[in-house]
């Protein structure tokens, strides 16, 4: 049984922690505001974007000058996956999250007899691929010093992917982030960039509706590398909500376990003193008798 300094030590510890993870809990919530916004904001863009790159895929079709980024390669033996995850931790399951669908995705193509190469973006997911994938990984991108991810990042990205791709190293690319929905909601999210693939949504009259200058395969062969560093640029955006939101509810979740454990020790705390207090009576009293 622990001395009441012990738990007094353990207490005063235990309160120190919670002190850490309340005050890490405000700053996640500060920087979650403004990473929902940037999230959020760039949504409408990214949709409008895709929307009209869709109707433009449309007409081009399955015509042999349609450019390599949206026909392919005709191939898909060799897949890129660029795993993106945090630079830093203390944000619950969302970096596991994205790792195990990254995990499960590439145990599946290795399954298929298909070749994979991996490109992190994060330390946190190298550091849970690298003992199980670290034979597949063929870059890495770190961001540690990037205190606000912009556009500029996602071009960087983009062109080392468009490099590769350029160069015959991989046919198919996928990129894995978390799509944020709220505070206690992450979507672990699998999307294909390379060949590009555009849902055309019902109803959309973005090809219809505009004649275009020069032809649909000009303006696709330069959108199209645009398109990629869109995509990763959302991805991007929509993983630094979700790990501020992830790290807000697991530092919130810290705080509550924290408080419940002082709670214990106290009751812990008093029912020793009280019991050494007792013990103490007794041989006073034992004491006395005796005389």
């Amino acid at each position: 049984m622990p001395s009441l300094k012990d738990l007094k030590n353990r207490i005063e510890s235990v309160k120190s922690t919670r002190k850490i993870t309340k005050a890490m809990q405000m700053v996640a919530a500060a920087k979650l505001r403004r990473a929902q916004e940037a999230a959020e904001q760039s949504r409408p863009y990214t949709e409008r974007f895709n929307a009209v790159m869709a109707g433009l895929a449309a007409s081009v079709g399955g015509s042999d000058s349609a450019p390599r980024l949206l026909s392919g390669t005709g191939s898909d033996k060799v897949q890129l996956l660029i795993v993106m995850t945090s630079e830093r931790g203390l944000c619950g399951g969302f970096n596991s999250n994205i790792a195990k669908l990254a995990r499960t995705h590439a145990q599946k193509l290795r399954g298929e007899g298909k070749e994979i190469k991996i490109l992190t973006v994060g330390k946190k997911g190298r550091d849970q691929l690298k003992r199980d994938l670290g034979d597949f990984f063929i870059g890495h991108v770190d961001l540690t010093e990037v205190k606000r991810v912009g556009y500029v990042d996602a071009q960087g990205i983009a062109k080392d992917v468009l490099d590769r791709f350029d160069v015959g190293e991989f046919d198919v690319a996928t990129i894995f982030y978390a799509k944020f929905v709220n505070v206690v909601s992450q979507i672990p999210t699998a999307q294909q960039i390379i060949p590009a693939k555009f849902e055309e949504q019902e109803g959309d009259e973005a090809s219809t509706l505009f004649d275009y200058e020069p032809d649909e395969e000009a303006i696709l062969a330069d959108l199209l590398p645009r398109g990629v560093a869109t995509q990763i640029f959302s991805a991007l955006l929509e993983n630094g909500a979700s790990e501020q939101g992830a790290r807000m509810s697991a530092m919130d979740n810290a705080t509550r376990n924290a408080g419940e454990m002082i709670d214990n020790l106290t009751i812990e705390f008093n029912r020793s003193r009280q019991a050494v207090i007792t013990n103490e009576l007794i041989e006073i009293i034992s004491g006395a008798e005796a005389l």
